[in-house]
């Protein structure tokens, strides 16, 4: 039930600086670094246009996290990555 809890939590926010107050509060600084961190391998991985290891350099992320986010973007079921990905890219039109 927590994680359904949080999920309705994370969808009450409304704009940018309630939920940069509610990742403050909810994760310590390293745990919203690690989040973001993996964000942005997903963003580089998307573009296509670097290497794993090149992501990982300017991620400052291992090449096991880029693997790792590599594979939730293509082949896991969830699609949380890429139907945020396509939702920004639709934005930004």
């Amino acid at each position: 039930m927590a994680k359904t809890d949080l999920v309705d939590a994370l969808l009450a926010l409304e704009g940018r600086k309630e939920a940069e107050a509610f990742l403050a509060d909810l994760c310590t600084p390293g745990e919203v670094r690690a989040l973001s961190e993996r964000w942005l391998v997903a963003q580089l991985l998307d573009a296509g246009e670097l290497s794993y290891r090149e992501i990982a350099t300017k991620a400052k992320s291992s090449t096991a996290t880029v693997v790792r986010v590599a594979r939730f973007l293509k082949d896991m079921p969830h699609k949380g990555y890429r139907r945020v990905l396509d939702r920004l890219a639709s934005a930004r039109r």
